[in-house]
C-alpha cells in the first residue's frame, strides 16, 4: 500500500495561491489514480480534484475549477495542488489520496492533512 504525506499548507490572504504536495512512498504512484480532499470545519470530507495515470485525464468539482490544478511527477513520485485566487471558503484541511481503480468512495490510501486557512 503506498503512503501519502501532504505539505504546503499554511495562512494565506484571500487572493493568494498555494502550491500543495503529496509525496508517496511504499510504492510507485504510476499505478495509481490521485486525487485530493478537503474538509472544512462541520463539513464532510469532499472530493475536489483528481487526476488519472498517466496524468491525461483530470476533473474538478465546480467549485474550484478554473482557480485549482492537480498534476502529478510520477518519476518524483509527487502529486501537486496549485491553488490560486483563494477564497475564504478554501479553508479546510486538504487531503491527498490514491485509488487504483479511481473509485473515490473508499480510496485504498489517504494522507494525514494539511491545512490551509485563507484570511479575508
Amino acid at each position: 500500500q503506498v503512503q501519502l504525506v501532504e505539505s504546503g499548507g499554511g495562512l494565506v490572504q484571500a487572493g493568494g495561491s498555494l502550491r500543495l504536495s503529496c509525496d508517496a512512498s511504499g510504492r510507485t504512484i504510476g499505478r495509481y489514480h490521485m486525487a485530493w480532499f478537503r474538509q472544512a470545519p462541520g463539513k464532510e470530507r469532499a472530493l475536489i480534484a483528481s487526476i488519472s495515470w498517466g496524468g491525461e485525464s483530470t476533473s474538478y468539482t465546480d467549485s474550484v475549477k478554473g482557480r485549482f490544478t492537480i498534476s502529478r511527477d510520477n518519476a518524483k513520485n509527487r502529486v501537486y495542488l496549485q491553488m490560486n485566487s483563494l477564497k475564504p471558503e478554501d479553508t479546510a484541511v486538504y487531503y491527498c489520496a490514491a485509488a487504483v481503480l479511481g473509485a473515490w468512495g473508499a480510496p485504498d490510501s489517504w494522507g494525514q492533512g494539511t491545512q490551509v486557512t485563507v484570511s479575508s
